[in-house]
């Protein structure tokens, strides 16, 4: 069985924590778009990853089944929200959000990841790939100074 989803997501759940940690509290209010703050992207990151790890929780008791959502809807729902959680708890809440699925994800069964892949959505085993797309526009936006 294919476990590369793994190392994926270590490297990028290393990625994420390097970046909390050498963030200070005035980065992580810098502007990113449309309204968005750093810390509004790490906790857009927690809630997608924590969402993750609730469904797997639930798939461990029930069968594994798809569960649609509207991203873009959520996405816009959950502004006011993430808004609201101070910039520092936020930065935290993405990191314990992707230890805890990726956790879950390393101690599931061949089988519950035979099923999650049967799916055919990649991004239900590798987080990294959700990561590593808002860590590439953190790094630009404080790097390169592009939103």
């Amino acid at each position: 069985m294919d476990k590369s989803f793994i190392d994926e997501n270590r490297r990028e759940r290393q990625r994420l924590q390097d970046l909390v940690e050498r963030l200070t509290d005035e980065e992580l209010k810098i502007p990113m778009w449309r309204g968005w703050t750093i810390a509004m992207v790490l906790a857009h990151l927690a809630f997608w990853d924590q969402r993750a790890l609730v469904l797997m929780q639930k798939w461990k008791d029930t069968l594994v089944a798809p569960s649609p959502i509207d991203d873009d809807v959520t996405n816009d729902a959950l502004l006011p929200l993430l808004d609201a959680i101070p910039a520092r708890i936020a930065a935290n809440l993405a990191v314990s959000a992707a230890e805890g699925i990726d956790l879950e994800l390393e101690s599931a069964s061949d089988h519950l990841i035979n099923d999650m892949a049967k799916l055919g959505d990649r991004f239900r085993l590798y987080r990294a790939d959700h990561r590593k797309i808002h860590l590439d526009q953190i790094d630009s936006r404080l790097y390169h100074d592009v939103a």
